[in-house]
């Protein structure tokens, strides 16, 4: 029963994950529809995805401070509740101004989305598994991110663009019901029994420290900077590929709504399948006696190796650069898999939302900064190509700051005492 629960968790966050991922794509994918009545340069493309993402960076961190302080449960239902209003509001907008005030409040709600995910793993997964339930929980993206083209251009079909907006918010607030009846942290839930409450009890460290650690003094963690450095590099990228293939298809590789509906799904199912083989590849070589640092970072290295695939985009016929987006994207979510599971190896459970907050927040701004540079770059006659050659470096740089700053994963017990004292 305590795996099927577990699994069953796994199942549900992945879901809010998918929905999150659809959400973000809406705009983008749409976006040729939302220009016949609401002009949007490269620039202003680039002003409204700052707009989610200074929001989702701000409340990344924060909303990791209130999963800590709310609780799972309760946090990931206001934060749910948010965010789908917010992507329905999207379809009330008639200018630019609106449309960028929407793309805030969507960035504020969504921002604690993934603290809430990092935060249920540590609840009911063991060290062991915590790789690849992460894994299954950000295949979600994948999902979110596949779907998205194709029934957007189905619903494009019939209706207006502002339905797209409409159906996503109204399933956010179908899930924030499944949650409510679903989720409570293993101690409480009504359907476990008393055995296995005990063994999913025994998960977290019971020497990690209960007292509440003041949230500034996360910053005098070394680890904590390079998690935040490296996903900031990281994360660069991955918006760059979530916002701007749809939009790289339309301007250079001449698709339509229908071509992009058929095509772009592509990499992002490979993302997902990057997902699931990350934190499996993970956990696979810490049952096989391999230590927590060494599965990490083995996996971590081999994630970041084929990023530099992406170089080549520019110079490749359009379905072999699709081959190497799909490289690209598999590459990207076993790292981000991985990323973001480490928060859960390296501190205590009182602190895990606020780290993986952290973290996120670093990731954002990434993305709000290089989504800034590429908006530049391409209304000033750079093109992709010199985008596509700074981001094949991102990744590659990220790791060997991890490996600089995150000496041993299993350094865990040491910093509790730190912070204990």
């Amino acid at each position: 029963m305590r795996f099927r629960y577990q699994w069953r968790i796994a199942f549900l966050i992945a879901c809010a994950i998918t929905i999150s991922y659809f959400d973000r794509q809406t705009l983008p994918v749409a976006v040729l529809a939302i220009q016949r009545e609401i002009p949007i340069s490269n620039t202003a493309f680039s002003q409204l995805q700052a707009a989610f993402l200074v929001a989702y960076a701000v409340m990344y961190a924060m909303g990791g401070k209130l999963l800590d302080a709310l609780g799972t449960r309760k946090g990931f239902l206001v934060i749910m509740l948010w965010w789908s209003l917010a992507c329905a509001s999207h379809g009330f907008a008639t200018s630019f101004g609106m449309l960028a005030v929407s793309r805030f409040l969507l960035g504020m709600g969504e921002g604690g989305g993934f603290p809430a995910a990092t935060k249920a793993v540590y609840e009911w997964f063991s060290v062991r598994e915590r790789s690849l339930a992460m894994g299954v929980m950000n295949a979600g993206t994948a999902v979110g991110a596949v779907v998205a083209p194709p029934l957007i251009a189905i619903i494009l079909s019939f209706a207006s663009w502002r339905w797209v907006f409409f159906v996503s918010g109204a399933t956010g607030l179908i899930w924030a019901v499944w949650w409510w009846s679903e989720y409570f942290v293993p101690a409480a839930h009504p359907r476990l029994a008393a055995d296995e409450k005990e063994q999913l009890s025994e998960i977290a460290d019971p020497r990690s420290v209960e007292r509440s650690v003041p949230w500034f003094q996360l910053f005098s963690r070394l680890e904590v900077w390079g998690l935040m450095i490296a996903k900031f590099l990281s994360d660069a990228a991955w918006y760059f590929y979530l916002f701007w293939l749809p939009k790289y298809l339309f301007d250079v590789r001449h698709f339509d709504m229908k071509q992009v509906g058929y095509s772009a799904w592509v990499p992002y199912a490979a993302s997902g399948v990057g997902a699931l083989v990350g934190g499996w590849f993970s956990g696979w070589l810490i049952r096989q006696g391999k230590s927590v640092n060494f599965s990490r970072k083995v996996a971590l290295g081999l994630s970041a190796s084929v990023m530099p695939s992406i170089l080549f985009v520019s110079h490749a016929p359009v379905q072999f650069a699709l081959v190497l987006f799909s490289i690209a994207f598999f590459g990207q979510q076993s790292w981000s898999t991985l990323v973001m599971v480490l928060p859960t190896d390296l501190f205590p459970g009182n602190l895990v939302g606020s780290v993986a907050g952290l973290v996120g927040f670093g990731g954002a701004m990434g993305g709000v900064v290089f989504g800034f540079v590429v908006g530049y770059l391409l209304d000033h006659g750079f093109g992709y190509g010199v985008v596509f050659a700074m981001v094949s470096t991102f990744h590659v740089l990220a790791f060997l700051i991890i490996l600089l700053t995150v000496r041993q994963m299993k350094s865990k017990l040491l910093l509790e005492e730190q912070f204990a004292q």
